[in-house]
């Protein structure tokens, strides 16, 4: 007979901490997980996975436009993030994401979006040159796409890069 893990509030409030998840799906992925957190994060994050390719179709008309100056001032990037609703554009969640994907744009000068943004007549264009396939730079184990997956996942809502512009004196 095996026998069963308690789940504790404690270990719910810890993955909730860590993940965003709802109280009732960090329990069922505790659950799941046999009271392993790590393993439990693991099942959540295929979970949030999988909402955030069924969201991917849901209109994105709110959002907002952030701005990154790095300290000289001599690079600078604009981005617009979009999501669905005012109320997630208006949270902490979505306004440190767009800071972070103006600053990531500012850093590493992506040339388009992502794949479908790429011309015909733009020739070999690498996974460096695409915003949403390059190594995060707060996290270089994460793509950004991954990163606003996981923003996607807490919300409940579709996110996506509408469009950026970087500027650099001298360029």
């Amino acid at each position: 007979m095996v026998s069963k893990v308690q789940i504790t509030v404690e270990m719910v409030k810890e993955l909730r901490s860590r993940t965003g998840a709802g109280v009732m799906d960090a329990r069922k992925a505790l659950d799941d997980a046999g009271g392993d957190l790590k393993k439990a994060e693991e099942i959540l994050a295929e979970k949030g996975l999988a909402s955030a390719a069924r969201k991917a179709g849901r209109e994105t008309s709110q959002g907002l436009v952030e701005s990154y100056i790095h300290s000289g001032n001599r690079v600078g990037a604009l981005v617009e993030l979009n999501c669905e609703t005012d109320f997630v554009a208006r949270t902490q969640e979505f306004r440190t994401l767009a800071r972070n994907l103006a600053m990531q744009v500012a850093a590493m000068s992506p040339a388009f979006v992502d794949r479908e943004a790429v011309p015909p007549d733009a020739g070999e264009v690498t996974d460096e040159q695409l915003l949403l396939d390059q190594a995060y730079i707060r996290d270089p184990g994460k793509t950004v796409r991954e990163v606003i997956t996981e923003v996607i996942a807490k919300t409940g809502e579709n996110i996506r890069v509408r469009r950026f512009s970087r500027f650099a004196l001298g360029e």
